[in-house]
């Protein structure tokens, strides 16, 4: 008991958050652990999927994603919280062993990876999203202020426990088996949502399902109205676009380096472990004062100029010691700096709008870019550009990601500021 009250004494918890908190914590850890041990399987599948069918699973993730959507809203209408829990994560730990038993058995090898992969680059999404959406129902807005970010911190703990699985393993055992042991991070992410729900009493509550559908396709035209959530969709655009393009590099680099595949599994999990190390560091020590210090419209500027020179050294010299510094310095700081500073932009909208247009935004307009630049990277190398001229291609997109953040970021002050467009707009 005295550990427990010196515990919540150090975290600065109020008397009966301690066991919700801890649980919650725990929560995320085991779903981005589960998560962490996909992403450099999937990122393997997408190499044995064909480099080049890449722009069509790209595609598939954005067909996939807007049948999903819909399909999710009527299950949130129809579930008790704590069933959508039990049906949601257990629909995709059950896809998990369908996975694992394709994937042993060799059934249609480059199929399966390519299902895979959009599997996983959707999955994501949802998981995540009903991570939050449980976390909202437990909480209340007071408290989530003062413990959603030491909630926050139990999954990037998993996301660095994840990719060191899975780096340690990959080889060992093979990517495949790695499949059931996310499987079995999933079900105790499941647990931990049973106790916390149970706890709370909010197992039994049903959602409205109007809420869901309607929040993706209302936001569209609230984004057509407002030349500022156009400005944000052009910034995500330009984000996704040359995402794209870097992941793109990536795949056709790591496969000329590395012919086995438990190698190439290796490699990637090293990235993401690395990454996540690095931004758990900056979020810790280094975000909140280089927003404080730059000020936001340069703060929404930065990453892209470092990009553009990424992306220059890449065309100078794409090689895998180039692109592992590249990838890892950008997706840290786009976890650390970029999404922080982007999530701002949505401060100074309405209500409705912080929940509708933004779902449209990070959902379609998202997974939308991803597959545009897919088709785009695909089109420039069949007219024969090579990775060096691809990469010098995508610089002057991150000079004008870079003006689009500055510009931004000023827009939000003049809002902030009662000078600009109102909120509604």
């Amino acid at each position: 008991m005295a550990v427990a009250g010196g515990m919540a004494t150090a975290l600065k918890l109020e008397p009966g958050e301690l066991t919700p908190v801890v649980w919650s914590f725990a929560y995320f850890f085991f779903l981005l652990s589960g998560y962490y041990v996909l992403r450099p399987v999937r990122d393997e599948m997408g190499i044995q999927g064909g480099v080049d069918a890449l722009a069509w699973v790209f595609t598939g993730t954005f067909v996939l994603m807007l049948a999903v959507v819909p399909a999710f809203g009527w299950a949130v209408g129809r579930f008790s919280r704590r069933g959508l829990v039990i049906a949601s994560y257990g629909f995709f730990i059950v896809n998990l062993l369908v996975f694992f038993a394709l994937l042993r058995a060799g059934v249609a090898p480059e199929w399966t990876a390519r299902a895979f992969f959009i599997w996983v680059s959707v999955f994501n999404l949802f998981v995540i999203s009903l991570f939050w959406s449980v976390m909202n129902d437990v909480f209340s807005q007071t408290q989530a202020l003062r413990l959603f970010g030491l909630i926050a911190a139990g999954g990037s703990l998993g996301a660095i426990v994840g990719p060191g699985l899975t780096a340690v393993l990959a080889e060992r055992v093979g990517p495949t088996n790695l499949l059931p042991l996310s499987a079995v991070l999933l079900g105790a992410a499941v647990v931990c949502a049973l106790v916390i729900m149970h706890w709370a009493g909010t197992g039994g509550v049903r959602a409205r399902a109007d809420r869901v559908r309607e929040s993706v396709w209302a936001g569209a035209t609230h984004v057509a109205r407002s030349p500022y959530l156009l400005g944000i969709c052009g910034f995500i655009v330009l984000y996704s676009t040359l995402s794209t393009f870097l992941y793109f590099e990536q795949a056709r680099i790591v496969e000329d380096a590395f012919a086995d595949s438990g190698q190439r599994t290796q490699v990637f999990a090293v990235m993401d472990l690395i990454t996540n190390a690095l931004t758990l560091g900056l979020q810790f020590f280094a975000t909140a004062r280089l927003v404080a210090w730059l000020g936001l419209p340069v703060a929404l500027a930065l990453i892209p100029l470092a990009v553009a020179a990424g992306f220059g050294m890449l065309g100078l010299a794409p090689t895998l010691a180039v692109l592992v510094v590249f990838q890892v310095v950008r997706r840290a700081g786009n976890y650390a700096i970029t999404k922080p500073a982007r999530e701002m932009l949505f401060s100074v909208v309405s209500p409705e709008d912080k929940y509708k247009a933004k779902n449209f935004i990070d959902t379609v307009v998202y997974r939308g870019g991803d597959a545009a630049s897919g088709w785009l990277f695909t089109g420039l190398s069949a007219i024969g550009l090579g990775l060096s001229a691809l990469a010098f291609t995508a610089v002057p997109l991150a000079g004008l990601w870079a003006v689009l953040g500055l510009a931004l970021g000023r827009a939000r002050r003049r809002r902030e500021d009662g000078l600009g467009e109102n909120t509604t707009d």
